[in-house]
């Protein structure tokens, strides 16, 4: 993890000291209930690989919208209310690597404001 990045998880009260990379493989992709991305590009490479995941492959963005604003409760119901999406509305999380450690931090608090609607959502 970039240091930048452990230390603002670290302020969030998190812990990076098990982070571990992995490479984003069809394999994963496919045994994943759920993949969240940061950005439409990471999404849509994640759907590259795999192109039958698009029912369980979503930005961060999106999932928080449609728990949010469109009521969704489990992964299906994601999937189901996409079409409700504005695809132009949803903005990415902007990439913080090579900023300010101002911006990691500014990213950071982005991603723990949108964390939550991943955390309401159950499997069916």
């Amino acid at each position: 993890m970039h240091p930048d990045a452990a230390a603002v998880l670290e302020s969030l009260r998190g812990d990076s000291s098990q982070f571990a990379a992995r490479k984003v493989t069809r394999r994963l992709i496919a045994e994943a209930d759920l993949v969240v991305t940061m950005t439409r590009a990471h999404r849509d490479a994640v759907l590259e690989l795999a192109p039958r995941q698009l029912h369980r492959t979503f930005t961060l963005h999106e999932v928080a919208r449609l728990v949010n604003d469109c009521g969704a409760t489990t992964v299906e119901n994601l999937a189901a209310l996409r079409p409700r999406l504005a695809a132009h509305d949803i903005p990415d999380v902007p990439d913080p690597i090579g900023q300010s450690p101002d911006f990691h931090a500014m990213v950071g608090r982005q991603i723990a404001n949108l964390i939550p609607a991943v955390l309401k959502l159950r499997t069916a």
